[in-house]
């Protein structure tokens, strides 16, 4: 799929940093990709929460509702509920486990589209997924604003589309080179740790 979002995009807005990074996975890197920074900008936000909608309306069918893990997920899959114009609820984490935000409710067999800003391991997102399929739900879809798993559909068979792949390096902490050198990390992000 072709980019509709570059890394200067993200460059230009503070968004691509640079440094020693423990990701919510537990993955060292020397690149992160804040993108709260860049969704801070409502028009920014909703342009992309467009693209998004439009790559996935490209390859499936429209949902009927959208679906975004807390934090991550709140600001772009809201915006890409806003375009498809079908309601948006989100996941949170409660005492370590994924949960579905209380309030919210799915019904049977309703086409089920999941969100997320930056796609890893996809563990949240699987996450994700494993809730709305055990409350009836049909995940027709994924969609991210950024794909760095190293893998074009790490949700297959469910479809999956990014408006940016970027790829870069990362370790277990014990092959991580900056720890190594004792370059001093980072934990970005909302998520605690694996």
């Amino acid at each position: 799929m072709t980019s509709r979002i570059t890394l200067a995009d993200f460059a230009a807005h503070g968004s691509h940093q640079k440094g020693h990074f423990r990701l919510s996975s537990g993955l060292h890197s020397s690149d992160y990709l804040q993108c709260a920074l860049f969704l801070a900008n409502p028009a920014r936000a909703e342009r992309a929460g467009q693209q998004l909608a439009e790559a996935m309306a490209s390859v499936m069918v429209k949902p009927d509702i959208v679906v975004g893990p807390a934090l991550g997920g709140l600001v772009i899959g809201y915006e890409v509920a806003r375009a498809f114009r079908v309601p948006f609820i989100f996941t949170e984490r409660v005492d370590g486990r994924m949960t579905l935000r209380r309030g919210f409710g799915i019904g049977p067999k309703q086409g089920i589209v999941v969100i997320e800003d930056v796609v890893t391991t996809g563990g949240s997102t699987r996450e994700v997924i494993e809730i709305m399929q055990s409350l009836g739900g049909d995940v027709i879809g994924v969609g991210s604003l950024v794909n760095r798993s190293g893998s074009p559909n790490p949700f297959d068979p469910v479809p999956y589309v990014a408006l940016l792949e970027a790829e870069f390096p990362t370790w277990e902490k014990a092959d991580c080179p900056l720890c190594k050198i004792e370059q001093p990390i980072v934990k970005p992000g909302s998520r605690p740790v694996k």
